[in-house]
């Protein structure tokens, strides 16, 4: 029987805690120290993967210690359940032009691959001068298209992760660590996953 959502404590459901609030904010520092030293006199363009990582980039940003754009992209290949389909649907596209920019995709989680890699081609056909990727998680056990990460957070196992932008059903994301959601929270219906 699925747990309640409703009324109970944000931190109620999750079955243990995978990375700290602490250790996140000491590797997203190494990461925007990273981008920062390999881009040193160019202007990155972020482009961020709606809603999952919006946690990620703010933080990521502001230990970038040199000039960056941004802008956002809404794609998904999830549906009503926990599987991917391998079906990808651009929900909202860039408002600006990429070609000649050096491009950095900021994800939260890449697991399967198959919409990365729809971005990575949909994204190459506009001529950036260079297109890399940064994801905080990397659960390369699932992976089904080999991707070229460029910048990683962390491994992580196969589990239901919530918290930092993460979400069950549009909730945990507001979690400060990265957490593993109890499996009867969801094993009796079909989550609704939006990464």
């Amino acid at each position: 029987m699925a747990v309640s959502l409703h009324g109970s404590s944000v931190s109620d459901n999750i079955e243990s805690v995978l990375f700290t609030e602490e250790e996140i904010q000491e590797r997203v520092s190494f990461l925007g120290k990273e981008i920062s030293r390999d881009y040193k006199g160019k202007t990155p363009f972020l482009i961020n993967v709606l809603k999952g990582g919006v946690v990620f980039l703010s933080n990521l940003m502001m230990n970038i210690d040199i000039h960056l754009s941004i802008d956002f992209m809404a794609i998904s290949s999830y549906g009503p359940s926990s599987e991917t389909t391998g079906a990808v649907k651009l929900i909202k596209d860039l408002e600006e032009s990429i070609e000649g920019r050096d491009v950095l995709v900021i994800e939260d989680i890449i697991d399967t691959g198959l919409t990365l890699n729809y971005l990575i081609s949909n994204l190459k056909a506009r001529q950036p001068a260079s297109l890399k990727i940064c994801t905080l998680l990397d659960k390369s056990v699932r992976r089904i298209v080999n991707i070229p990460i460029d910048y990683k957070g962390f491994d992580v196992p196969d589990v239901f992760l919530v918290g930092y932008g993460l979400d069950y059903d549009q909730r945990y994301r507001n979690l400060p660590y990265i957490g593993v959601l109890k499996k009867e929270v969801y094993l009796d219906g079909e989550p609704m996953i939006d990464y």
